[in-house]
């Protein structure tokens, strides 16, 4: 009996034993699944609001913390001054996040930007996929306005404009931001501002980006791959600043140009290096070349904007975007130009997608 009864017992530690294991295992299989926190403005969700979920975060993480955001109309400003975030869509016709933002009138009451667009970044390693930005300011515009503005040295007085700067987005001093399907919209100018002339590096991929003046005006490092651009009012579309450091450069790749009859490409009034690959512009753009703005910046390094396989959509070509990527003794394989050959070692984003 004494023999039975050890049998069974060792039998049952057995069963215990390998139950445990198997919890073990199980555990460890779904500490690998990462945890979406769920947005919508109705029915089941973690958070009805996409700030509440953001501010729900730690400072930072190893790991990318995923927000989810169920289609719906978000009447939001937000504001990220945390790190490793990717903010997720359903889809980027459901996914609208919209205020309605001057920067002047933001200005006159604040001494700097942080605020002034309708998505804020300050912090790293954040990513938006499959999401609408806009800032409707100028979308909403009825008549000109002029406004107190204590800020203004001699006027104190402001005039707000349709055509006037109302930015989507505007980054502070992040880096390694990344906007995968996502559509950036305002009438005026600044639309997409990742501004950081030090350290920034900034991703675009599949987006569609529209505004006036300088709509596209990245600081430090950019790329911007198979991306379209809609110019609605202003003197050019993108522009860059690198004048930091003589490395910096905005490269747009595959990407497609349109606006209004006589629209311009670009321009720049500090030291800037464009590339321009495999891009279409529309027929009615200007024949004008991206051109320098009268400024009383020293430009160091002269002028930098380089093309390689650029065409208008129909009719001939313009002479001034011919193939030129190899002048000035580059040497620099067309082939070669990528988000990697950008942001050299410090940055991969295409292998995290």
């Amino acid at each position: 009996m004494a023999d039975q009864t050890s049998a069974k017992e060792k039998v049952s530690l057995k069963r215990i034993y390998y139950f445990f294991v198997l919890l073990l295992i199980a555990q460890s299989a779904f500490a690998g699944v990462q945890r979406k926190i769920i947005v919508a403005k109705n029915g089941k969700a973690d958070f009805n609001s996409i700030q509440a979920a953001i501010n729900s975060l730690s400072d930072s993480a190893v790991e990318a913390r995923i927000i989810y955001i169920k289609s719906g109309i978000y009447d939001e400003k937000i504001y990220i001054e945390k790190h490793n975030i990717i903010l997720e869509g359903e889809s980027r016709e459901g996914v609208i996040i919209t205020q309605s933002i001057a920067r002047d009138e933001w200005r006159c009451l604040h001494n700097d930007d942080w605020g002034v667009a309708t998505m804020n970044i300050d912090g790293n390693d954040i990513t938006l996929k499959n999401i609408t930005i806009r800032n409707s300011f100028g979308f909403d515009f009825k008549e000109e306005v002029t406004i107190n503005c204590p800020q203004d040295t001699i006027a104190k007085e402001k005039k707000l404009r349709k055509d006037g700067h109302q930015m989507a987005l505007r980054t502070m001093h992040g880096t390694r931001l990344k906007a995968i399907n996502c559509h950036f919209l305002a009438f005026g100018g600044d639309t997409v501002s990742p501004w950081s002339v030090e350290n920034g590096m900034f991703y675009f991929k599949d987006c569609v980006m529209e505004g006036g003046v300088d709509f596209y005006c990245p600081r430090g490092w950019a790329y911007a791959e198979n991306c379209k651009f809609i110019t609605h009012t202003g003197p050019a579309a993108i522009w860059h600043d690198g004048s930091k450091y003589e490395d910096s450069k905005t490269v747009l790749k595959n990407c497609t140009f349109e606006g209004y009859d006589g629209f311009k490409l670009g321009r720049f009034h500090r030291d800037a290096q464009f590339y321009l690959i495999n891009c279409v512009f529309a027929y009615n753009m200007a024949n004008e070349d991206i051109y320098l703005v009268k400024t009383s910046n020293i430009i160091k390094w002269g002028r930098r904007v380089y093309y390689y396989n650029c065409h208008r959509k129909t009719g001939d070509d313009f002479e001034w975007h011919k193939n030129n990527i190899n002048q000035r003794s580059l040497n620099i394989d067309p082939s070669t130009i990528n988000a990697t050959w950008v942001f050299k070692d410090r940055w991969k984003p295409e292998q995290d997608q």
